[in-house]
């Protein structure tokens, strides 16, 4: 009588946990749109009173006005499509590719001793100092640019992973080595389960340095896209354009990691 007497507390325990965890996340929903109002309203007072220059500051009516612009012919469409289309290609390119390599350094100890010092030589170039050399092998175009954005976080994306397949618990690899299981069966059921959290945050931190070196290859090799508004505004002294293009971007990037957050999200509910 006493274990079932205690189910109904267990269930009403997780029920107020779970009704406390919701209205935690919508106070801190609440609190960031009230941040970002704030800021709107004073950028706009701020810009109306002359206490800053909307030509190089611009405002929130002005940058309205230029979004609704680029959305009546279309600009907005091609140009944000095209760098939402080469970040999503970059961003999967270089989950699967760092995928394959963390998971052969973690085979191979020796192929690891080797290449993980090279690794971390190519993780600290500067990326943008790369850009031009694509141009030349590559020439202008979606190819340069999709490159672009896998070389500023490929590199660190395999370390992450590599040293993330290295900590997961080795008793349990053991264990599988004791009951017969070969190093196969280690990797598929104890360190790529154990993995997971670190595969998800190296997808958070992948999805906007991919974003980031689109914009890159864009500054230099595009004729479309967000960073080539951009560098166009700046060139041509359309601030507005450059700032709109900006928050766009800004938008772009918040997305694409809600997206990963509520995958995270959801296994972490499944566990």
């Amino acid at each position: 009588m006493k274990t079932t007497s205690k189910v109904p507390q267990l269930l009403s325990n997780q029920e107020k946990y779970e009704r406390s965890h919701r209205r935690q996340q919508y106070l801190i929903t609440a609190a960031r749109l009230l941040i970002l109002v704030f800021f709107l309203a004073l950028w706009e007072f701020s810009a109306r009173k002359g206490y800053i220059d909307t030509f190089f500051f611009s405002s929130p009516s002005k940058v309205a006005a230029c979004f609704i612009g680029m959305v009546k012919d279309l600009s907005f469409f091609s140009n944000t499509g095209i760098t939402l289309l080469e970040t999503i290609i970059s961003f999967a390119l270089v989950f699967m590719i760092g995928m394959v390599s963390a998971t052969i350094l973690w085979y191979s100890k020796k192929c690891s001793e080797i290449l993980e010092p090279y690794l971390v030589i190519l993780n600290s170039l500067p990326k943008s100092a790369l850009a031009p050399l694509f141009i030349v092998w590559l020439g202008t175009g979606i190819n340069t640019i999709i490159v672009a954005g896998i070389s500023v976080a490929i590199f660190g994306s395999i370390i992450n992973l590599y040293t993330g397949f290295k900590q997961v618990d080795e008793e349990k690899i053991k264990l599988i080595y004791t009951l017969g299981g070969g190093k196969k069966d280690a990797f598929m059921k104890v360190v790529l389960p154990g993995s997971v959290p670190t595969i998800l945050s190296n997808m958070k931190v992948n999805i906007g340095l991919a974003l980031v070196g689109v914009i890159i290859g864009e500054f230099l090799a595009a004729r479309r896209g967000l960073g080539y508004l951009i560098i166009y505004g700046s060139q041509v002294f359309q601030l507005n354009l450059v700032i709109t293009s900006i928050i766009i971007l800004c938008l772009i990037a918040m997305g694409l990691y809600q997206m990963i957050q509520a995958l995270e999200y959801y296994y972490k509910k499944k566990i």
